[in-house]
Protein backbone atom coordinates (compact mmCIF):
# COMPACT_ATOMS: atom_id res chain seq x y z
CA UNK A 1 0.00 0.00 0.00
CA UNK A 2 1.44 3.09 -0.89
CA UNK A 3 -0.04 6.39 1.22
CA UNK A 4 0.60 10.01 0.88
CA UNK A 5 0.26 12.38 3.56
CA UNK A 6 -0.76 15.62 4.16
CA UNK A 7 -2.48 18.32 6.37
CA UNK A 8 -5.97 20.38 5.55
CA UNK A 9 -5.11 23.95 4.83
CA UNK A 10 -7.76 25.47 6.88
CA UNK A 11 -7.44 23.07 9.97
CA UNK A 12 -4.36 21.36 9.78
CA UNK A 13 -5.94 18.05 10.67
CA UNK A 14 -3.59 15.22 9.27
CA UNK A 15 -5.06 13.09 6.17
CA UNK A 16 -3.82 10.16 4.43
CA UNK A 17 -4.57 9.41 0.48
CA UNK A 18 -4.10 5.74 -0.11
CA UNK A 19 -3.89 3.10 -3.01
CA UNK A 20 -4.79 -0.13 -1.17
CA UNK A 21 -4.01 -3.57 -3.19
CA UNK A 22 -7.50 -4.97 -3.35
CA UNK A 23 -6.69 -8.28 -1.16
CA UNK A 24 -5.73 -6.07 1.34
CA UNK A 25 -8.41 -6.60 3.68
CA UNK A 26 -8.95 -3.10 4.80
CA UNK A 27 -9.83 -1.98 1.09
CA UNK A 28 -13.11 -0.85 0.91
CA UNK A 29 -14.41 -3.82 -1.90
CA UNK A 30 -17.81 -4.78 -2.77
CA UNK A 31 -17.98 -8.31 -3.81
CA UNK A 32 -21.55 -7.81 -5.58
CA UNK A 33 -21.57 -7.98 -9.55
CA UNK A 34 -20.88 -4.61 -11.30
CA UNK A 35 -24.29 -2.79 -11.89
CA UNK A 36 -24.95 0.46 -14.16
CA UNK A 37 -23.66 3.23 -12.60
CA UNK A 38 -20.98 2.06 -9.88
CA UNK A 39 -17.91 -0.09 -10.57
CA UNK A 40 -18.22 -2.66 -7.78
CA UNK A 41 -15.68 -5.02 -6.69
CA UNK A 42 -15.85 -7.37 -9.51
CA UNK A 43 -14.55 -4.52 -12.23
CA UNK A 44 -11.19 -4.10 -9.91
CA UNK A 45 -9.65 -7.52 -9.93
CA UNK A 46 -7.28 -8.20 -6.89
CA UNK A 47 -3.98 -7.60 -7.69
CA UNK A 48 -4.63 -4.18 -9.14
CA UNK A 49 -5.02 -1.01 -6.86
CA UNK A 50 -7.68 1.56 -5.94
CA UNK A 51 -7.56 4.98 -4.05
CA UNK A 52 -8.89 5.10 -0.81
CA UNK A 53 -9.34 8.50 1.19
CA UNK A 54 -8.54 8.07 4.90
CA UNK A 55 -9.91 10.90 6.84
CA UNK A 56 -8.36 10.95 10.22
CA UNK A 57 -7.82 13.59 13.22
CA UNK A 58 -10.53 15.96 14.45
CA UNK A 59 -14.04 17.05 12.25
CA UNK A 60 -13.20 20.58 10.77
CA UNK A 61 -14.78 23.34 13.08
CA UNK A 62 -18.46 24.06 12.06
CA UNK A 63 -17.19 26.92 10.11
CA UNK A 64 -16.00 24.91 7.54
CA UNK A 65 -18.52 22.80 6.75
CA UNK A 66 -20.60 23.25 3.53
CA UNK A 67 -23.85 24.76 3.21
CA UNK A 68 -25.43 21.29 3.47
CA UNK A 69 -24.23 19.85 6.55
CA UNK A 70 -21.55 17.72 5.12
CA UNK A 71 -17.74 17.62 6.42
CA UNK A 72 -15.71 19.14 3.64
CA UNK A 73 -12.86 16.92 2.35
CA UNK A 74 -9.81 16.94 4.04
CA UNK A 75 -8.16 17.54 0.82
CA UNK A 76 -7.40 20.43 -1.58
CA UNK A 77 -9.32 20.52 -5.06
CA UNK A 78 -6.76 19.47 -7.11
CA UNK A 79 -5.65 16.49 -5.02
CA UNK A 80 -9.50 15.41 -5.27
CA UNK A 81 -9.36 16.15 -9.22
CA UNK A 82 -5.67 14.13 -9.33
CA UNK A 83 -7.15 11.25 -7.47
CA UNK A 84 -10.51 10.76 -9.55
CA UNK A 85 -8.44 10.87 -12.95
CA UNK A 86 -6.31 8.31 -11.22
CA UNK A 87 -9.24 6.07 -10.34
CA UNK A 88 -10.53 6.25 -14.24
CA UNK A 89 -7.19 6.05 -15.74
CA UNK A 90 -6.87 2.62 -13.99
CA UNK A 91 -9.91 1.40 -15.02
CA UNK A 92 -10.38 2.66 -18.44
CA UNK A 93 -10.49 -0.26 -20.54
CA UNK A 94 -12.41 -2.53 -18.10
CA UNK A 95 -15.31 0.97 -17.90
CA UNK A 96 -15.51 0.64 -21.51
CA UNK A 97 -15.96 -2.84 -21.66
CA UNK A 98 -19.07 -3.24 -19.00
CA UNK A 99 -20.67 0.24 -20.20
CA UNK A 100 -20.06 0.52 -23.79
CA UNK A 101 -24.09 -0.86 -24.30
CA UNK A 102 -25.37 0.63 -21.23
CA UNK A 103 -28.51 2.55 -22.31
CA UNK A 104 -29.99 -0.77 -24.20
CA UNK A 105 -30.50 -1.61 -20.99
CA UNK A 106 -32.32 1.85 -19.98
CA UNK A 107 -35.05 2.52 -21.57
CA UNK A 108 -36.22 6.08 -19.38
CA UNK A 109 -32.88 7.28 -19.59
CA UNK A 110 -32.48 6.49 -23.60
CA UNK A 111 -36.24 8.10 -24.11
CA UNK A 112 -35.06 11.51 -21.79
CA UNK A 113 -31.84 11.78 -23.96
CA UNK A 114 -33.62 11.45 -27.52
CA UNK A 115 -36.02 14.65 -26.27
CA UNK A 116 -32.83 16.39 -24.97
CA UNK A 117 -31.75 16.25 -28.72
CA UNK A 118 -35.00 17.27 -29.81
CA UNK A 119 -34.76 20.44 -27.83
CA UNK A 120 -31.02 21.26 -28.94
CA UNK A 121 -31.07 19.76 -32.39
CA UNK A 122 -29.70 23.20 -34.60
CA UNK A 123 -28.83 25.13 -31.65
CA UNK A 124 -25.42 24.66 -31.80
CA UNK A 125 -22.91 22.07 -30.71
CA UNK A 126 -23.31 20.11 -27.58
CA UNK A 127 -20.93 18.67 -25.31
CA UNK A 128 -20.33 15.50 -23.48
CA UNK A 129 -19.15 16.45 -20.04
CA UNK A 130 -17.26 13.70 -18.25
CA UNK A 131 -18.04 11.40 -21.61
CA UNK A 132 -15.71 8.52 -20.16
CA UNK A 133 -15.25 5.68 -23.45
CA UNK A 134 -17.23 7.94 -25.28
CA UNK A 135 -20.05 5.55 -25.78
CA UNK A 136 -22.69 8.22 -25.20
CA UNK A 137 -21.46 10.99 -27.02
CA UNK A 138 -21.85 8.84 -30.08
CA UNK A 139 -25.25 7.63 -29.26
CA UNK A 140 -25.79 11.72 -29.34
CA UNK A 141 -24.36 12.44 -32.39
CA UNK A 142 -26.40 9.32 -33.52
CA UNK A 143 -29.21 11.46 -32.80
CA UNK A 144 -28.50 14.12 -35.02
CA UNK A 145 -26.33 16.37 -32.52
CA UNK A 146 -22.89 17.88 -33.86
CA UNK A 147 -21.49 16.31 -30.01
CA UNK A 148 -18.19 16.10 -28.64
CA UNK A 149 -17.06 14.72 -25.78
CA UNK A 150 -14.71 15.99 -22.69
CA UNK A 151 -13.32 13.97 -19.99
CA UNK A 152 -10.68 14.57 -16.82
CA UNK A 153 -9.04 11.19 -18.18
CA UNK A 154 -6.48 11.22 -20.36
CA UNK A 155 -6.89 6.71 -20.45
CA UNK A 156 -11.02 7.43 -21.37
CA UNK A 157 -10.00 10.24 -24.04
CA UNK A 158 -7.42 7.85 -25.62
CA UNK A 159 -10.21 4.80 -25.53
CA UNK A 160 -13.09 7.27 -26.60
CA UNK A 161 -10.47 8.22 -29.74
CA UNK A 162 -9.80 4.98 -30.82
CA UNK A 163 -13.47 3.78 -30.79
CA UNK A 164 -14.91 6.99 -32.37
CA UNK A 165 -11.99 7.97 -34.52
CA UNK A 166 -14.75 10.13 -36.15
CA UNK A 167 -15.85 12.50 -33.32
CA UNK A 168 -13.69 15.27 -30.87
CA UNK A 169 -12.76 14.23 -27.57
CA UNK A 170 -10.80 16.61 -25.61
CA UNK A 171 -9.00 16.52 -21.67
CA UNK A 172 -10.20 19.07 -20.10
CA UNK A 173 -11.99 19.96 -16.03
CA UNK A 174 -15.27 21.23 -15.67
CA UNK A 175 -14.52 24.48 -13.38
CA UNK A 176 -12.17 25.48 -16.73
CA UNK A 177 -13.80 24.18 -20.21
CA UNK A 178 -11.55 25.16 -22.75
CA UNK A 179 -14.41 26.92 -24.70
CA UNK A 180 -15.82 30.76 -25.59
CA UNK A 181 -18.99 32.23 -23.24
CA UNK A 182 -22.33 30.96 -24.63
CA UNK A 183 -21.01 28.81 -27.92
CA UNK A 184 -22.97 25.26 -26.56
CA UNK A 185 -26.80 24.64 -27.62
CA UNK A 186 -26.80 22.17 -24.69
CA UNK A 187 -24.34 19.68 -22.12
CA UNK A 188 -24.74 16.37 -21.22
CA UNK A 189 -22.98 15.29 -17.81
CA UNK A 190 -24.34 11.97 -17.17
CA UNK A 191 -23.10 10.97 -13.47
CA UNK A 192 -20.71 12.83 -14.20
CA UNK A 193 -20.62 15.48 -11.42
CA UNK A 194 -20.99 12.77 -8.49
CA UNK A 195 -17.52 12.63 -7.49
CA UNK A 196 -17.49 16.39 -7.12
CA UNK A 197 -17.59 17.61 -3.64
CA UNK A 198 -20.45 19.83 -2.85
CA UNK A 199 -18.41 22.80 -2.04
CA UNK A 200 -17.27 23.02 -5.41
CA UNK A 201 -20.24 21.76 -7.22
CA UNK A 202 -21.57 25.81 -7.58
CA UNK A 203 -18.53 26.54 -9.56
CA UNK A 204 -19.32 24.02 -11.89
CA UNK A 205 -22.80 24.76 -12.51
CA UNK A 206 -21.55 27.98 -13.06
CA UNK A 207 -19.11 27.19 -15.66
CA UNK A 208 -21.92 25.30 -17.45
CA UNK A 209 -23.98 28.42 -17.37
CA UNK A 210 -21.12 30.42 -18.76
CA UNK A 211 -20.39 28.29 -21.69
CA UNK A 212 -24.37 27.51 -22.62
CA UNK A 213 -26.19 29.98 -25.12
CA UNK A 214 -29.08 31.63 -23.82
CA UNK A 215 -31.87 28.90 -24.13
CA UNK A 216 -29.56 26.25 -24.10
CA UNK A 217 -30.23 22.90 -21.99
CA UNK A 218 -28.41 20.80 -19.83
CA UNK A 219 -29.01 17.16 -18.83
CA UNK A 220 -27.66 15.72 -15.66
CA UNK A 221 -27.75 12.27 -14.47
CA UNK A 222 -26.93 11.62 -11.08
CA UNK A 223 -27.35 9.32 -8.20
CA UNK A 224 -30.13 9.83 -5.57
CA UNK A 225 -31.70 10.35 -2.30
CA UNK A 226 -34.73 11.59 -0.23
CA UNK A 227 -32.01 13.57 2.17
CA UNK A 228 -32.26 17.12 1.51
CA UNK A 229 -28.40 17.50 2.41
CA UNK A 230 -26.08 15.04 -0.26
CA UNK A 231 -24.34 12.42 1.19
CA UNK A 232 -21.30 10.48 0.13
CA UNK A 233 -21.15 6.74 -0.17
CA UNK A 234 -18.66 4.11 -1.69
CA UNK A 235 -18.77 4.31 -5.38
CA UNK A 236 -16.54 1.65 -6.74
CA UNK A 237 -14.00 4.11 -8.50
CA UNK A 238 -13.85 6.88 -5.96
CA UNK A 239 -15.86 8.60 -3.25
CA UNK A 240 -19.10 10.11 -4.61
CA UNK A 241 -22.66 11.91 -3.44
CA UNK A 242 -26.00 11.41 -4.27
CA UNK A 243 -27.99 14.11 -3.88
CA UNK A 244 -32.09 15.09 -3.79
CA UNK A 245 -33.91 16.08 -6.77
CA UNK A 246 -34.81 19.38 -5.41
CA UNK A 247 -31.71 20.54 -3.50
CA UNK A 248 -29.58 19.81 -6.96
CA UNK A 249 -32.62 21.59 -8.63
CA UNK A 250 -32.26 24.70 -6.02
CA UNK A 251 -28.77 24.58 -6.82
CA UNK A 252 -29.16 25.10 -10.50
CA UNK A 253 -31.19 27.54 -10.08
CA UNK A 254 -29.10 29.60 -8.46
CA UNK A 255 -26.41 29.10 -11.47
CA UNK A 256 -29.05 30.63 -13.42
CA UNK A 257 -31.19 27.33 -15.06
CA UNK A 258 -34.92 27.22 -14.98
CA UNK A 259 -36.05 23.41 -14.52
CA UNK A 260 -37.62 21.29 -17.46
CA UNK A 261 -38.39 18.13 -16.63
CA UNK A 262 -36.88 15.82 -14.25
CA UNK A 263 -37.31 12.09 -13.86
CA UNK A 264 -36.52 9.91 -11.28
CA UNK A 265 -36.77 5.63 -11.28
CA UNK A 266 -36.70 3.07 -8.87
CA UNK A 267 -33.08 0.90 -8.20
CA UNK A 268 -32.97 -1.95 -10.80
CA UNK A 269 -31.70 -5.10 -10.45
CA UNK A 270 -28.08 -4.65 -8.64
CA UNK A 271 -28.75 -0.92 -8.62
CA UNK A 272 -28.07 0.60 -4.48
CA UNK A 273 -30.27 3.89 -5.01
CA UNK A 274 -32.50 5.83 -7.07
CA UNK A 275 -31.50 7.30 -10.20
CA UNK A 276 -32.24 10.54 -11.85
CA UNK A 277 -32.19 13.16 -14.46
CA UNK A 278 -32.81 16.76 -14.09
CA UNK A 279 -33.27 18.78 -17.46
CA UNK A 280 -32.97 22.38 -17.05
CA UNK A 281 -32.36 25.33 -19.06
CA UNK A 282 -30.35 28.56 -19.39
CA UNK A 283 -32.13 31.78 -18.56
Amino acid sequence: MSVQRGRCLRTAAPFRVCRRKLSDPLATVDPRPTSKGELFGGLLRRGTYAPVVVRCGARRPAEAASPWGTTVFDVTDQSALHDTKAAYDAVAPLYAELFSDILDRLPLERALLAAFAELVRGAGPVADLGCGPGHLTAHLNALGLNAFGVDLSSEMIALARRAHPGLRFDEGEMTALDLGDGVLGGILAFYSVIHTPPVRLPAVFAEFERVLAPGGHLLLGFFAGDDPEPREFDHKVTLAYRWSPGSLADLLCQAGFVEVARLVREPGEGERFQQAQLLVRKS
